[in-house]
C-alpha cells in the first residue's frame, strides 16, 4: 500500500534525489548567510533572543531531510523535513537581512525582508512543529481523525500570515528598535484588535503542536513491538520541545538544541536503524530529574528550616540541609528507578535483579525443578507470551511456561562452547520498548541458563549414569555367576572326576592314568584360561603391567582400524598418534585409571571410524596442588574458565581442585572432519561423559574453528 501523496509518486528518482539536496545546499548557504549578517549587526539592532529554535531548525533539518529523501525517496514525511529545514533557513536569513537593511536605513528592501520571514516562519512552523510529528514515522496519519488537526494547523497558519501582512504600524515608543518597520499593506482599524487576535492564534497553534504530539504518543500505545521502537524516539524529542515551548522565550536556549536534535531521531525512526537504548535514555532522564528536583527541595526546606530555628547559624543550616539531602539521596534514586522500571517494563526491570532473582530461585528449587523456575523467570523477565528450554542430549527434557506459539526464536544455548541446549522465546507482550529490553534480558540472563541447562543435562547423565552402574553390576553379577557356575563350576567338577579316575587308573592301568592327567592338564588351561578372561573384563591388565602412560601409548600402537590387517584393497590408512604425558601419573586412583584407558580407547576408535585424521595427539596432564599451580590450571583454561554464579555448581560435584589434590586432565585432538552439523550422542560418547561423571569429572567434544575434533575430559583427584 502506497502511504505517500500522489505528489510524490513522479518526483522519487535521481531528479527528486538531485532535487533535495539542491534544497538542502541552499538552506545551508541561507543559514550561513544570516549568522553572519546578525553578528554583523549594531548592537541596538540585534534581535531580542539572538538564539532561537529556528537556528536549530536551519543547521540540522535540511541535510537531515535530504539525507532521509535520498534513502526513501517516496516518503512524504522526508520532504516535510526538507522543505520545512529550507523555510526555516529562509527565516534566519531574511530576519538578518531584515535588521541590517533597517539600521542601513533601507527600508524597502527591510519590508520585503519582513514578508518573507513572515511567511518562511509561519508555514515552517506549521510543517514541522504540526505536520512532521502527525505524520511521523510512516508517512501517514495514524487515523483520518487526525486531518482536523492538519486542517486547524493549515487555517491557523494562513491567518498568521494574512494578519502579519495587515499589521498596522506599532507605536514608536513601545517598539525595541531604533526605527520602525513600515508596513504599507497595514490595516489601521485593526490597531484595537491586534494584539488579542495574535495571541490567540498563538493559543491555538499551541494546540495543533500538543494534539500532534497526543498523536504520535497514540500511535506508540496501539502499535506493535518494531513500530514502538520506531515512535520512541521522536516523540521523547518532540515531548521535550513541546515542554520547553511552552514555558516560553525563557527555555528557548535549551529549545534549540532539542530542535536541532529532533531531525536525528526521526532519521532513526524512519530508516530503523539499530533503535535500542531508548529506554535507558528515558530512565535515566525521569531519574535524574526526579533526583534534583526532590533533592533539591529538600536541601532547600531543610535550609530554610534550620535558618529560622538557629537564626544567625548559616553554616549549620547549609550543613544540616545537605546531611538530609545525602540521606535522601540513594533511598530516593532507588525508588524512582523502581517507578520507571515498572512503568517502562512491568513487574521487571533491571536485568541485573532479573540475574539475582534467577539465581536465588535455582537455589531454592530442587534440582530437577530448577529449569521450570528458570523458564518463569525468563519470561517474566522478557514480557514474553511464552518461553521454553528444550535439552536433547540423552533422554529430550522440555520444559515450557505460557505459550511460545508457532514460530518461537531460538537461542542455542552454550556452556564453555558445547552446545546444551536452545531455548525458545514466544511473542513479545504489550510492554513497551519490549524488542530492546529483550536482548539486554537475554545478553544477562544466557550464561545462567546455560549453566541451568548444562547441570540439568549433568544430573541426568548422572542419573542414566548410576541406572546403568547398577544394571551394569547386576549383569555382570549374573555373567560372573553364569562364568562361574556353568564353565569354572562344570569344569572343575569334571576335573575331580578325572583326577578319581586316575587315581583308581593308576595301579591297574598306569598308561590310562597317564591320558587322564592329561586330560586333566588340557582342564586346567582352560580354567586358567576362563580366570584370565574373568580378570581381563574387570581391569585392563595393560594398566597393571605398563601404568597408564603405558597403557595409553599401547592404545597409541594400535595404528590399524581393528579387524582390518592393513592388506586388503582399500584399507584405511594408518594414523599417526603422538602421546605427551605430564606430571606423575604413579598412585592414581583405580577408578580413575580404568575411565582415562577406556575414554582414550573410545576416542581412538572414534577416530579410526569417522574422523578420516592423519593425525592425532594425545595429552594427559596431572597437575597439583598449591596456589601456583591452581594459577596455571586456570591459565590453561582461558577465558572460558571464567567463574559466573552458578557455574560451578553445573560443572558437578568436586569439578575442581579445592580439595587439594589437583587435576587429571586428558585431552584427544585429531585433525579430521571435525563434527556433524546435527550430532547425536552415540553410546560411546555418552560412555565417555558417564565415565568422567561417576568420578566427579567432566567430559566435552568439541570441533574447533580450525578443524578436527577434541575430546577433553578432566578428574578431580583427592589428596
Amino acid at each position: 500500500m502506497d502511504t505517500n501523496p500522489p505528489a510524490l509518486s513522479g518526483f522519487s528518482g535521481f531528479s527528486g534525489r538531485a532535487a533535495a539536496w539542491v534544497m538542502a545546499a541552499v538552506a545551508l548557504v541561507l543559514t550561513l548567510v544570516g549568522v553572519l549578517v546578525q553578528l554583523r549587526l549594531p548592537a541596538e539592532w540585534q534581535p531580542q533572543t539572538p538564539l532561537s529554535p529556528d537556528f536549530g531548525v536551519a543547521l540540522t533539518f535540511p541535510l537531515t531531510g535530504a539525507f532521509l529523501v535520498s534513502q526513501r525517496p517516496r516518503l512524504s514525511i522526508a520532504w516535510l523535513i526538507c522543505a520545512g529545514g529550507l523555510l526555516g533557513s529562509g527565516n534566519v536569513a531574511s530576519e538578518a537581512l531584515m535588521f541590517h537593511w533597517a539600521s542601513q536605513g533601507d527600508m524597502r528592501a527591510a519590508i520585503a525582508a519582513r514578508a518573507v520571514q513572515l511567511v518562511c516562519w509561519a508555514v515552517a512552523g506549521l510543517m514541522l512543529a504540526v505536520l512532521v510529528p502527525l505524520y511521523s514515522p510512516t508517512g501517514t496519519l495514524s487515523s483520518r481523525r487526525w486531518r482536523v488537526v492538519v486542517v486547524l494547523g493549515v487555517v491557523v497558519t494562513l491567518t498568521e500570515i494574512a494578519l502579519g501582512l495587515l499589521r498596522p504600524d506599532p507605536d514608536p515608543a513601545d517598539y525595541p528598535w531604533p526605527a520602525v518597520i513600515h508596513n504599507p499593506l497595514q490595516v489601521r482599524a485593526l490597531a484595537p484588535y491586534y494584539g488579542t487576535v495574535w495571541g490567540v492564534l498563538q493559543y491555538a497553534v499551541q494546540i495543533c503542536v500538543v494534539a500532534a504530539l497526543a498523536s504520535l504518543a497514540l500511535r506508540l500505545r496501539r502499535a506493535d513491538p518494531v513500530t514502538r521502537r520506531q515512535i520512541a524516539w521522536p516523540l521523547s524529542a518532540f515531548a521535550l520541545y513541546v515542554v520547553l515551548y511552552l514555558l516560553g522565550p525563557a527555555m528557548w536556549v535549551p529549545a534549540t538544541v532539542v530542535t536541532a536534535f529532533i531531525p536525528f531521531t526521526i532519521l532513526f525512526a524512519a530508516l530503523r536503524y539499530r533503535l535500542y537504548g531508548i529506554d535507558t535514555v528515558i530512565s535515566r532522564t525521569f531519574v535524574t530529574a526526579g533526583l534534583l528536583v526532590v533533592v533539591g527541595a529538600v536541601y532547600f526546606g531543610v535550609g530554610a528550616a534550620s535558618s529560622l530555628f538557629v537564626s544567625g547559624y548559616h553554616q549549620v543550616a547549609g550543613l544540616a540541609a545537605a546531611l538530609f539531602a545525602g540521606a535522601f539521596f540513594q533511598p530516593l534514586r532507588r525508588a524512582l528507578q523502581r517507578v520507571v522500571d515498572r512503568a517502562l517494563y512491568g513487574p521487571v526491570g533491571d536485568p541485573a535483579l532479573l540475574a539475582e532473582r534467577l539465581t536465588q530461585e535455582v537455589r531454592r528449587a530442587d534440582p530437577a525443578d530448577a529449569l521450570a523456575s528458570v523458564v518463569t523467570v525468563v519470561r517474566e523477565g522478557l514480557a514474553v507470551s511464552g518461553v521454553a528450554v528444550e535439552i536433547t542430549d540423552g533422554r529430550p527434557r522440555y520444559v515450557e511456561s505460557g505459550h511460545i506459539g508457532p514460530s518461537p526464536r531460538e537461542v542455542p544455548l552454550v556452556w564453555h562452547g558445547e552446545p546444551v541446549g536452545r531455548l525458545l522465546v514466544g511473542r513479545p507482550g504489550a510492554t513497551r520498548f519490549a524488542a530492546a529490553h529483550d536482548e539486554r534480558v537475554l545478553a544477562t540472563l544466557l550464561p545462567y541458563v546455560a549453566d541451568v541447562a548444562h547441570a540439568v543435562r549433568m544430573a541426568a547423565d548422572l542419573q542414566r549414569s548410576r541406572e546403568r552402574i547398577l544394571a551394569a553390576r547386576e549383569e555382570e553379577r549374573r555373567r560372573l555367576r553364569r562364568d562361574l557356575h556353568d564353565g569354572l563350576g562344570q569344569t572343575l567338577g569334571a576335573m575331580a572326576m578325572t583326577i578319581n579316575m586316575a587315581r583308581v587308573s593308576l595301579t591297574r592301568s598306569p598308561a590310562a592314568a597317564d591320558g587322564l592327567l592329561r586330560d586333566l592338564r588340557v582342564g586346567m588351561d582352560a580354567v586358567a584360561g576362563d580366570i584370565r578372561e574373568v580378570v581381563y573384563g574387570l581391569r585392563p591388565p595393560a594398566l597393571d603391567d605398563l601404568g597408564l602412560a603405558g597403557a595409553v601409548r599401547a592404545l597409541a600402537e594400535e595404528t590399524l582400524p581393528a579387524g582390518d590387517s592393513g592388506h586388503e584393497e582399500g584399507a584405511q590408512a594408518p594414523v599417526d598418534v603422538a602421546v605427551r604425558v605430564e606430571g606423575d601419573l604413579a598412585g592414581l586412583p583405580a577408578a580413575v585409571e580404568v575411565a582415562v584407558y577406556r575414554i582414550v580407547q573410545e576416542a581412538l576408535n572414534n577416530v579410526r571410524r569417522h574422523a578420516r585424521a592423519t593425525r592425532v595427539q594425545v595429552e594427559v596432564t596431572r597437575t597439583g596442588a598449591g596456589p601456583e599451580t591452581e594459577a596455571e590450571t586456570e591459565a590453561a583454561a582461558g577465558p572460558e574458565a571464567e567463574a559466573r554464579p552458578g557455574a560451578g555448581a553445573a560443572a558437578g560435584p568436586g569439578a575442581g581442585a579445592e580439595d587439594g589434590g589437583g587435576e587429571l586432565r586428558v585431552r584427544i585432538a585429531d585433525d579430521g572432519i571435525g563434527l556433524p552439523a546435527h550430532l547425536r550422542a552415540g553410546v560411546g560418547m555418552s560412555s565417555m561423559r558417564e565415565r568422567a561423571a561417576e568420578l566427579g569429572g567432566s567430559c566435552t567434544v568439541t570441533a574447533p574453528d580450525i578443524g578436527g575434533t577434541v575430546v577433553e575430559a578432566r578428574f578431580p583427584l583427592t589428596a
